[in-house]
């Protein structure tokens, strides 16, 4: 979209009020609204705002920054009021001067993408398949249904809630696949398309808004918490990836027994040898690593299979499927993290991987959750960090991140990730009083 069509769009749908859209570090969206009648200065000059409030951003000497429009991503919002409406649009953000600011996270996606078109590849596609619960409201996990996965009965109480909402995606512009009920009570799934990487980013914050606010009209609270239930599955967010290179799928081999060419294999190695130290990135928040435990259906073990999901990731291709046959899944991100730097952690681990023509290590068929603690030992199987705390520390030593972030994200990242972990680590919970007070 022109910024011309933009002008025409506005015209056509009555729009008063656009929306700049960006995320702070964690990938929390913020948002300034400007009445219509600015669009044009702002189109062009960008919109300055004090950065110091922005969690991960410059101190407040340095604070000054400017939101530029991204006039490709304008799309009036559905479920705002038809007349006087109300649209969005996404933004870089830009020093004063007009040089790409460090600390924003779409830059950092912009980047990953450069170094894979200086690598000979046309972009980078993602299909992610984002799961979520609906509940009574925001004060606590009442679910609204029992039902379980795939189920269209009674039980499923949310399937109108899904159909505005995947009408509501598509209105935006987003491709949606399919839709379905989860394996866990109120737990739904809808999974985008795949599309280019930093478009997918863009969709991924949408969707996340999407879902949130059409759950709010009918009057339910909808969240990405990765594990807000003990003894049910967590939310996750599974992605497929694959390189494009002269308009084809690079990573296809219809030879190969896991139709998985050596440029994908060589990406996906890359993508195990950082698992650890990346995991950070792909699950984000204390609450991420209740949902990374053995029994419940998320990854914990570094290491690929065709088959069995206990690995990180899976690779269910087959040569019959062509192109289309299903590209490599990594399953262990939830959909809280923040998008734009997860693909970017994810591109690169994979970029790496194929620059040094890494080896792909044999798959693991076996259920590694039947295993015992020592067969894997003596396996040399390794883990996802269990705690947020591992896992800051393990980001923090890691030159992949550092290189692939920046400084300023890279410290920022680390020294918010490791604030959390101390207050969660000093926190007294319920669990602990009820055991040990009646003890002790």
């Amino acid at each position: 979209m022109t910024n011309e069509q933009v002008l025409a769009a506005m015209r056509e749908h009555d729009v008063k009020f656009i929306r700049l859209w960006f995320t702070d570090i964690l990938g929390r969206l913020k948002s300034v609204a400007i009445p219509s009648q600015q669009w044009p200065r702002v189109a062009e000059h960008g919109l300055r705002f004090d950065g110091s409030s922005i969690t991960g951003f410059n101190p407040v000497e340095e604070s000054d920054m400017v939101a530029v429009p991204d006039v490709s991503t304008f799309a009036v919002l559905p479920w705002r009021p038809a007349e006087q409406a109300v649209a969005r649009v996404i933004c870089d953000i830009r020093t004063p001067d007009g040089r790409p600011y460090e600390g924003d996270p779409r830059y950092v996606l912009r980047r990953a993408e450069q170094r894979a078109r200086d690598m000979g590849f046309d972009d980078f596609h993602v299909a992610p398949e984002m799961e979520f619960f609906y509940f009574r409201d925001a004060a606590g996990t009442e679910p609204l249904d029992r039902g379980g996965y795939f189920d269209l009965t009674t039980l499923d109480a949310a399937s109108d809630v899904r159909r505005e909402t995947v009408l509501t995606l598509e209105g935006l512009g987003i491709d949606v696949a399919f839709s379905h009920h989860e394996s866990g009570p109120s737990q739904h799934e809808i999974d985008i398309a795949g599309a280019g990487v930093l478009k997918l980013a863009d969709d991924v914050m949408t969707y996340r808004t999407v879902v949130k606010e059409i759950a709010l009209a009918h009057g339910w609270y909808a969240t990405f918490m990765p594990k807000p239930m003990a003894g049910e599955n967590g939310s996750g967010m599974h992605m497929h990836f694959h390189l494009r290179r002269d308009g084809r799928n690079a990573f296809h081999d219809p030879a190969d027994e896991h139709a998985l060419s050596p440029t994908g294999k060589a990406f996906v190695a890359g993508v195990l040898e950082a698992a650890r130290e990346t995991c950070v990135v792909f699950a984000q928040w204390v609450n991420s690593y209740k949902r990374l435990v053995p029994g419940f259906e998320a990854p914990v073990y570094v290491g690929w299979s065709g088959r069995n999901r206990s690995s990180i990731v899976r690779v269910a291709g087959h040569p019959a499927g062509g192109e289309d046959a299903p590209v490599p899944e990594l399953r262990s991100p939830d959909p809280a993290c923040n998008p734009y730097l997860a693909f970017a952690a994810l591109l690169h681990a994979g970029l790496d991987g194929i620059e040094r023509q890494a080896t792909l290590p044999p798959p693991m068929e076996a259920n590694l959750y039947h295993l015992s603690h020592e067969e894997r030992l003596r396996a040399g199987v390794e883990t996802l960090p269990p705690t947020l705390g591992e896992a800051a520390e393990l980001a923090a030593a890691s030159e992949l991140l550092l290189t692939s972030f920046g400084e300023h994200i890279h410290s920022r990242l680390i020294e918010l990730k490791r604030e959390e972990w101390r207050e969660f680590h000093g926190h007294v919970t319920e669990w602990e009083r009820a055991r040990y007070l009646p003890l002790l």
